[in-house]
C-alpha cells in the first residue's frame, strides 16, 4: 500500500505482457491498421514536395493526369485510413476491455484465495479502488500503449530516412532535440507516475471512508453524528485534492516542457531552412515538404509525450494490481493435500498454540482437547480468552503456530482447504446475508439446490412460516446484508442454509446473544435440531443456552481451566459456577466477554 513506485516500469511491463498472449492476433492486425494510418501522413508531404518541385521546375509538367492521380491516391489512402481506424478505435478499444475483464477476474480470484487474516489488516474501500477505477486505466494503457509507440516508432524512423535524403545538415539540427525532450519530458515522468499512485491510494481512502460510513449508517444517526461523518470524510476529501494538486503541479511542468522544445524545433526548421533555402541548398518543394514533416514529426513525439500522462495512470494501475497479486496466502494447500471424505467428526486439539501476527503473547497456549464424534462441546470465559480463535483454527482460518489438529485422526493440515471447509458449517452472531431473495441466500449453502431442498431446510430452521408470508415467498428480496429483515429471521435464514450443508462438524458462535427473548427461543429451537447428529463447538455468553451440552470448557489467559458437564462444574464451585451464579442472580442478558 506505499504509494513510493516500488517496481521498475520494465519489470511491470514484462509482468503484464503475458495478457496480451491469447489476443497477439488482434494486436498484430491491430498494429498493422497502425502503420497503415501513417502511410497518409508520411505520404502527404511527399505529395507536396512533387506538386511543388514539379511547377518550380516547368509548370507544364504539373498536368492534369499528374493531379488527378495524385488525388485519387491520396483519396484511396484516405479510404484505407479510415478503415483502419475504424479497426482500431472498435477492436482495438475491446482488446483492451478484454484484458481487463480478464485482470478483473484474476484480480477477484485472488482476493478469494488470500487468507481470512489479509482482510482484517486491508481496507475493502482500497480493493474497490483496484478492481474498478485503476484496472480502467490498464484497459487504456493496453490499447494505446502498442498503438501510440508503434505509430511514433514508424514516423520517426521514415521521417528521418526520408529528411536525411532530402537535408542531412537540416535533419541532424532537428532530431539533436528529441533527446533532449526525451530525457526532460521522462524526469517528470517519473514525478507523474508516483503522484498518480498517491492519488490512487488516497481514492481508495475516501472509498472505505465512505463504505464504512454508509454500512454503519444506522449507529451514524442513532448517534446523531452526522457532522462528524461529514468532518472525517471532508479531511479525506481534501487530502485527495492536495495529491491531485500535486499530480497537476507535475503534469502542468510536463506539458510545459514538451511545448517549449515543440517551439524551438519548429524555430530551428524556419530559420535553419531558410538559410539553407537562401544558400540554394534546398529547394522550396524539399523545404515545403521539411516543413510539413516535421510537423508531422513533432506531433507525433507530441502524441508520445502526451501520452505518457496515460503510460503513467496504467502502470500506476499495473503496479498497484500486481501489489495484491503477490499477496501470498497464509493458508495454503500442500503439494500432497487430499479431499476429506467420510467424516464422523472426532476432532483433537494436540498441544495447539496459536499467536496472531505481530502479536507479543499466544492467544493459545499448548491447548489439548478431544472432541469425539457427536458430542456437543461449549466454550465460555472471559473476552479475550481464545474462544473465537480457537474454533476459527478447525476451518484454517488461521493455521496453527504450534501442534496440530486433527479431524478423524487426520491433521487438517494435510487435506485441501476448500474441502476442510464443506465439512464444517458456521452459524454466526453477526449474520451475513448477500442482496438477493431469501432463496438465493438458503441456496448458499449448496449451489444448485432445488427448489424442495431449499424449502425443506427453511421448514428444519423454523424459517419456512415468516418467509410465506410474505408476497413474494422465496423470492422475497432481503435488502442490502438482510436489511429487510429482522435479527431473529436473518439467523434462521443463517441456519437454513447450514441445514442445506449438511456438515458434520458445526461452530456456533454467539448465535443467540444478539436477539431478544422470543426470537432467541425460536432461533434455540432450530439449533437444538441443527445440532442433532453432528459435533458442535458452541460459543456461549447467555449461560443458560448451553445446559445440555456434553461438556463445558472454561477458557481464561492461561488455558482451558475447567471442563466437565453443567451439573460437575457447579458443583466444582470454581469459575463457572460463579460465572453461572453472577449471570442468574442478575437476571439479565448480560455477556460475559467474546
Amino acid at each position: 500500500m506505499n504509494p513510493i513506485n516500488t517496481h521498475s516500469t520494465t519489470y511491470l511491463l514484462k509482468r503484464f505482457a503475458p495478457y496480451f498472449k491469447k489476443y497477439r492476433g488482434t494486436l498484430i492486425l491491430d498494429l498493422l491498421c497502425a502503420m497503415l494510418t501513417t502511410v497518409c501522413d508520411i505520404v502527404l508531404p511527399m505529395i507536396v514536395r512533387l506538386i511543388t518541385n514539379t511547377a518550380m521546375n516547368d509548370v507544364k509538367d504539373l498536368t492534369l493526369q499528374l493531379i488527378i492521380t495524385v488525388g485519387g491516391g491520396y483519396i484511396a489512402l484516405r479510404i484505407v485510413d479510415m478503415l483502419a481506424n475504424y479497426y482500431m478505435a472498435n477492436i482495438g478499444h475491446i482488446m483492451g476491455a478484454r484484458i481487463e475483464t480478464d485482470m478483473r477476474r484474476d484480480f477477484f480470484s485472488h482476493l478469494q484465495d488470500l487468507s481470512y487474516s489479509y482482510y482484517s489488516e486491508t481496507k475493502v474501500g482500497q480493493l474497490m479502488s483496484r478492481i474498478t477505477s485503476d484496472l480502467f486505466d490498464v484497459t487504456e494503457f493496453a490499447h494505446h500503449c502498442p498503438e501510440e509507440y508503434f505509430i511514433a516508432g514508424v514516423k520517426i524512423t521514415v521521417s528521418f530516412v526520408i529528411l536525411v535524403q532530402i537535408n542531412a545538415p537540416l535533419t541532424l539540427i532537428i532530431f539533436a532535440f528529441v533527446p533532449l525532450m526525451i530525457f526532460f519530458s521522462m524526469r517528470w515522468s517519473t514525478r507523474m507516475r508516483t503522484a498518480f499512485k498517491k492519488q490512487r491510494n488516497q481514492l481508495g481512502e475516501i472509498n472505505a471512508r465512505v463504505e464504512d460510513s454508509l454500512q454503519g449508517i444506522q449507529v451514524v444517526k442513532s448517534f446523531a453524528n452526522e457532522d462528524v461523518e461529514e468532518a472525517k470524510f471532508h479531511e479525506g476529501n481534501e487530502g485527495f485534492l492536495d495529491v491531485k494538486k500535486e499530480a497537476y503541479r507535475y503534469m502542468a511542468g510536463f506539458q510545459s516542457t514538451t511545448r517549449i522544445f515543440d517551439g524551438i524545433m519548429y524555430c530551428a526548421v524556419v530559420v535553419a531552412g531558410a538559410l539553407f533555402l537562401m544558400r540554394g541548398d534546398i529547394s522550396l518543394g524539399d523545404f515545403m515538404a521539411f516543413l510539413l514533416f516535421v510537423v508531422m514529426l513533432i506531433a507525433a513525439i507530441r502524441r508520445v509525450v502526451e501520452f505518457t500522462e496515460q503510460f503513467q495512470r496504467g502502470m500506476t494501475g499495473i503496479e498497484r494490481f500486481i501489489e495484491v497479486m503477490d499477496e501470498k496466502s497464509e493458508i495454503e494447500d500442500s503439494d500432497d493435500a487430499k479431499e476429506l471424505s467420510d467424516v464422523k467428526g472426532g476432532v483433537v486439539f494436540d498441544g495447539v498454540s496459536f499467536r496472531y501476527r505481530d502479536a507479543d503473547i499466544d492467544t493459545l497456549h499448548d491447548v489439548n482437547l478431544t472432541i469425539r464424534p457427536g458430542e456437543h462441546v461449549a466454550l465460555v470465559g472471559p473476552s479475550g480468552s481464545g474462544k473465537t480463535t480457537l474454533c476459527n483454527l478447525i476451518p484454517r482460518f488461521y493455521d496453527v503456530t504450534a501442534g496440530g489438529i486433527f479431524i478423524d485422526g487426520g491433521d487438517i493440515r494435510g487435506y485441501k482447504a476448500h474441502s476442510l471447509r464443506g465439512h464444517i458449517g458456521m452459524v454466526q452472531q453477526d449474520v451475513y446475508l448477500f442482496s438477493g431473495s431469501v432463496s438465493d441466500n438458503i441456496e448458499y449453502g449448496r449451489p444448485g439446490a432445488t427448489k424442495e431442498e431449499i424449502v425443506e431446510a427453511a421448514k428444519l430452521a423454523g424459517a419456512h412460516d415468516f418467509i410465506m408470508s410474505y408476497d413474494d415467498g422465496y423470492d422475497t428480496y432481503v435488502g442490502e446484508r438482510g436489511v429487510k429483515l429482522s435479527g431473529g429471521q436473518k439467523q434462521r435464514i443463517s441456519i437454513a442454509r447450514v441445514f442445506l450443508k449438511n456438515p458434520p462438524i458445526l461452530i456456533l458462535d454467539e448465535a443467540t446473544s444478539a436477539l431478544d427473548n422470543e426470537s432467541e427461543r425460536i432461533v434455540q429451537e432450530s439449533l437444538s435440531r441443527l445440532t442433532e447428529g453432528r459435533t458442535t463447538l458452541t460459543i456461549a455468553h447467555r449461560l443458560t443456552t448451553i445446559h445440555g451440552a456434553d461438556t463445558i470448557l472454561v477458557l481464561t489467559e492461561n488455558g482451558i481451566e475447567e471442563r466437565g458437564c453443567h451439573d460437575e462444574l457447579m458443583a466444582a464451585g470454581g469459575l463457572y459456577s460463579k460465572l453461572y451464579s453472577l449471570y442468574t442472580d442478575e437476571n439479565s442478558d448480560t455477556e460475559i466477554g467474546d
